[in-house]
Order: structure tokens, then sequence, then C-alpha cells
């Protein structure tokens, strides 16, 4: 899931200094926004199995510099930079809450464990629902049917978690199998939206 202009500058905390840089050259796009739901484990359609053996395991307790690293990692391709404005004392006091959970996949590629194939951040709210906030594979994964799998982790987790209903947003700058994914998982979508955002060139 792309960040889809996730900004609320209420949110982040002091910004980080950027004086003396460059900004990047970007473009102005407009960019369509997709809320989904799913409100129940039953109508979870967890599809075919990776072509590779795969767990989930939470990062608990799940540093700073960890979750950076595999934010800048995953999420690159993808645009997510709005946390880049959180300093370090905002996003120390995120990962702190109950309520804020981090895993990454652990995969079998050949001969070798890689524990770096992805991310998924998950975030209880206070009606119950729990948010799939981020979640996405690493480049060098894609191809072993673990997209789906990783959705149907996540969904799964969320209910364990005692989740009354699970949901997310995805928009056009996401991967173009990330929307087609969540419905074949049994997510519904409840809202559509469009908004403008810069884009760094590429």
């Amino acid at each position: 899931m792309s960040e889809c202009d996730r900004r609320n500058p209420d949110k982040f905390g002091p910004i980080s200094p950027t004086a003396g840089h460059a900004e990047p050259a970007s473009i102005r796009r407009e960019v369509t926004r997709t809320y989904l739901e799913i409100s129940s484990l039953t109508h979870l359609v967890p599809g075919r199995p990776p072509s590779v053996s795969a767990t989930l395991h939470r990062i608990d307790p799940c540093t700073v510099d960890v979750w950076r690293a595999l934010y800048r990692q995953i999420g690159a391709p993808w645009h997510w930079h709005d946390r880049d404005l959180w300093d370090q004392g905002a996003m120390a006091a995120h990962l702190e809450r109950p309520d804020v959970r981090v895993y990454r996949p652990i995969v079998e590629l050949g001969q070798a464990w890689t524990d770096a194939a992805g991310f998924l951040e998950l975030e209880r709210h206070s009606d119950g629902s729990i948010e799939i906030a981020y979640i996405g594979l690493d480049q060098r994964v894609l191809g072993q049917r673990l997209g789906g799998w990783l959705v149907a982790e996540a969904v799964q987790t969320a209910f364990a978690w005692g989740a009354v209903r699970v949901w997310l947003h995805t928009c056009s700058l996401d991967a173009p199998a990330a929307l087609p994914n969540y419905l074949a998982r049994g997510f519904s979508v409840t809202r559509v939206e469009t908004y403008y955002t810069t884009v760094p060139l590429t």
C-alpha cells in the first residue's frame, strides 16, 4: 500500500530540518484513493499459497531504526515519504503505543532465508477496527504469490488481535496489483475519492 497522501500535520510532531538541501524535481498528479474493509474473518479468501516458504513475525520491540529501514526499503518504489517528516521522538512514541504492531515476513529463497522480504504495520483504533496502515513486499520477492499470502496473514492477524473489522486504503500510486489483490481477498470498497499530490519525477 502506498502513502496515498496520509499526511496530517497535527500527527507528526516536529519536522526534521531540510535547509540547504535541494528539493527533487516533482510533478503534481491527480490520485484516486480507495478505502476497503473486511468485516468478518469468514469473508477472507486466502487464495493460492505462495511458491516459497514464508512466515510472518512480529518485531517486538520495533526500534525506530529498524522501522525506518523497512519503510524505505519497501516503500521507496511506491512513494512512501510522509513519515520521513516524523522526528525520532515522534516515531519512537508511535511505535511504543500498545495499539501499534509491526511485522515482517521471513521468506525462504533457495538455500537462504531473508527477514527483509516485506513490511506490515497494524494500528488499532478506538472503534475496535484495525487498520492495515502499511503493507508491502520487497521488489526482489515479487512473483512468488506472496502478495495474496501477506494480505491474508495481515487480516488473520488483525482479527486474532480482536478486530471488529479490518480496513485499509490504497491509491493509484500503489502497485497495479494491490487493489485487485485486496478485492480478491474478500475486501469490499467503502469509499473512493480523488486528490492531488506531488510525486518525484522518474
